[in-house]
This record gives C-alpha cells, sequence and structure tokens, in this order.
C-alpha cells in the first residue's frame, strides 16, 4: 500500500510540475493524511527521486532528472513481457554519462550501509596477519573466477574451479576453452593484486590490458571492436562505430575518475563497461574485474559475486541496458559486498 501510494504521488508530479505539499495532499486527501505526503515526499528527496525549490509553504516539487535511473524496477513484472513487447531504449544513450554526472546513485541510507560495511571490513582485517589476509584474498579470487565464469556460461563447479586454479587439474567432461577462461580470470586478479594502482586513473590502454589478460589463448579479438555485436535476450543495441566506441569508453573513464564516491566509481565502472560493450567478447568479465581493482587500490573490499543468481545478474544488467535504470543493479552490489565483508574477512 505505501509502495503504491508512493509511486502515485510520482506520477502525480511528473504530470504536475512545480506543485506542492498541499497540491498533493489535495489529490490523495481521501486515503492519506497530509503528514505521510510530508513523510513521503521527504524520503523522496532523500532518495533523489524529486528535487524541491523553496522554503516552508512555498516549497514546490520537481521530479529529478535522475528518476528513470533510481526508481525501483519489479523484474519479475519487467520481464513477463517477452523482447518484442517491451518498450526500451534500442540505441545507446549517449546522454547517460551527463545525467549520472549530475547524480550521486547511491541513496543516503544505501550509503551509510556501505560505509559501515567497510568500517567492519577495515576493522577485521587489521586483525589478521599478512598470510591470513592472502587466505581470504585467495579465497575469494577463487569464487568470483568461477562466479564471473559461471555468468557467461562455464559449467565448471565451484569445487572443479578450486581444484583448477591451485593444483592446475582440469575437470573431466569440461572444454579446454573453460579451464582457459577461468585461469585467466586468477592471473587477471593476481595481476591486481600486484599492482593495486594500475588502475587508477582510469584509462582505455589500462581496461584493454586487463581485457587482454581474461581472453588470452581464446578465440577472441583483441582491442576495441571494429564491428556490430549482439546481446542475447535484448533488443538493445550499443555502438557499433569504433570511433564512437572509443569515445563513449573515454567519457566512461572521465566519469568514474571524477567520481569522489569509491562505491560509485565500483559500481559505474560495472555497469558501464558491460553497457558499451567496447569489446567483441569478455566485457562483463573485463568490468568485474576491473570495478574490484577500483576498490582494492582505495583499501575497499573486494566483491566474489559468489551468491548472485546469473540469470538475476543478467536480468538487472538487461535492465540498466534497455531503461538505463540501476536500481536492481545497485541492490545487487550492495548485497554482495555486504556479502564479501561477512564471508571473506
Amino acid at each position: 500500500m505505501a509502495e503504491t501510494k508512493q509511486i502515485e504521488i510520482l506520477n502525480f508530479i511528473q504530470n504536475h510540475p512545480n506543485c506542492s505539499s498541499g497540491d498533493i495532499h489535495k489529490e490523495f486527501a481521501t486515503s492519506i493524511s497530509y503528514a505521510t505526503v510530508k513523510r513521503i515526499l521527504s524520503q523522496q528527496l532523500s532518495e533523489k527521486f524529486i528535487i524541491s525549490e523553496g522554503k516552508g509553504k512555498g516549497t514546490k516539487y520537481y521530479i529529478s532528472p535522475s528518476y528513470e535511473l533510481l526508481y525501483s524496477v519489479d523484474l519479475d513484472s519487467y520481464y513477463e513481457k517477452e523482447i518484442d513487447e517491451r518498450q526500451i531504449k534500442e540505441e545507446f544513450n549517449l546522454k547517460i554519462f551527463d545525467l549520472l554526472d549530475q547524480i550521486v546513485v547511491f541513496s543516503e541510507t544505501e550509503l551509510k550501509k556501505l560505509d559501515d560495511l567497510q568500517q567492519k571490513y577495515t576493522e577485521n582485517i587489521s586483525q589478521l596477519s599478512e598470510f591470513e589476509f592472502k587466505k581470504e584474498l585467495e579465497r575469494l579470487a577463487i569464487d568470483l573466477s568461477w562466479k564471473s565464469s559461471q555468468i557467461e556460461g562455464n559449467t565448471y563447479s565451484l569445487l572443479e574451479t578450486e581444484r583448477l586454479l591451485k593444483d592446475k587439474e582440469t575437470a573431466a567432461g569440461k572444454t579446454k576453452e573453460e579451464a582457459i577462461m577461468l585461469l585467466n580470470h586468477k592471473d587477471a586478479l593476481d595481476f591486481i593484486v600486484e599492482n593495486p594502482d594500475y588502475l587508477i586513473p582510469l584509462e582505455i590502454s589500462k581496461i584493454e590490458d586487463i581485457h587482454s589478460l581474461l581472453i588470452k589463448e581464446l578465440a577472441v579479438d583483441k582491442n576495441l571492436r571494429k564491428r556490430r555485436v549482439g546481446i542475447s535476450g535484448t533488443n538493445y543495441r550499443p555502438l557499433d562505430n569504433e570511433f564512437q566506441i572509443r569515445e563513449a569508453l573515454e567519457s566512461a573513464c572521465k566519469l568514474v575518475n571524477k567520481k569522489d564516491n569509491i562505491f560509485e566509481k565500483a559500481l559505474l565502472t560495472l555497469m558501464l563497461i558491460s553497457y558499451i560493450q567496447p569489446f567483441m567478447d569478455g566485457n562483463k568479465r573485463t568490468a568485474r574485474i576491473v570495478s574490484n581493482a577500483i576498490l582494492m587500490n582505495y583499501k575497499h573490499c573486494p566483491i566474489s559475486f559468489r551468491t548472485i543468481d546469473s540469470v538475476e545478474y543478467k536480468k538487472a544488467m538487461l535492465l540498466f541496458y534497455e531503461q538505463n535504470n540501476v536500481s536492481r543493479f545497485k541492490e545487487i552490489f550492495i548485497n554482495q559486498f555486504e556479502f564479501a565483508v561477512k564471508t571473506y574477512f
């Protein structure tokens, strides 16, 4: 009921910009009190769904430019419609960088939760010896290599991945390419552990270097894409012009470098590299490694994504591709950061 009323109020503000709290209450007076209207408005302001101008009784409300990016979407309802039935942004949104530049994607409540978890991580690792810390990091690296590969269709189990990465023991019935994908993941992670500041500031050439590590000995083109690529499960079409791809990736790097908040840097990196699809293959794997490199450079807890369902990950990512909405992927990021802090360190 409360969530429905919030959506109704947002719709009212969208259709009646420059409205006051009194105008809003007049519309909903039969179902909610004025105090409830004020409480909902306060919450929507903190979540950056709306913006206000003026003070006191003269305060007017407007939909925030960030509303489409941030409002909560029910994935089950969204994906009830088949691909061709969904109303989506089929073309790459060149304005996405300006929109993201104007906002902080995390609400104050979400940032407090992340900061509290980061503080817990800092306290935890202060009590670990160097050997113990490296052991936990290796455990996380195995989990990330497994899950990141599984999201891309790799069929190795977690136990088989551990045997491969620790003992170089390949699993029966699996392809050579699957083993190479996992070993490359571990090599890329080892590289960023040994060179934590390599991707700071974020640059195209450095992203290409990480991609090269991930696709080594696999039949995947190096360097930026020069031709069209399709994405299964969606009608979203990434840029297909090499110069536009480079320009978009450059804009993404500038945006990430400009942001002050580490969590925002990491989340935007994760999403924008995937959205741009700069390479023929290995884009999401590259995004997960580069995002973790940013976290680790700033002494933040890295993320393994171990408990995220692969289908849910893809659905949240496709929602960003199709609607430029970050709500569900942001939720995944927060939940997986919490899991990492509580599980590994």
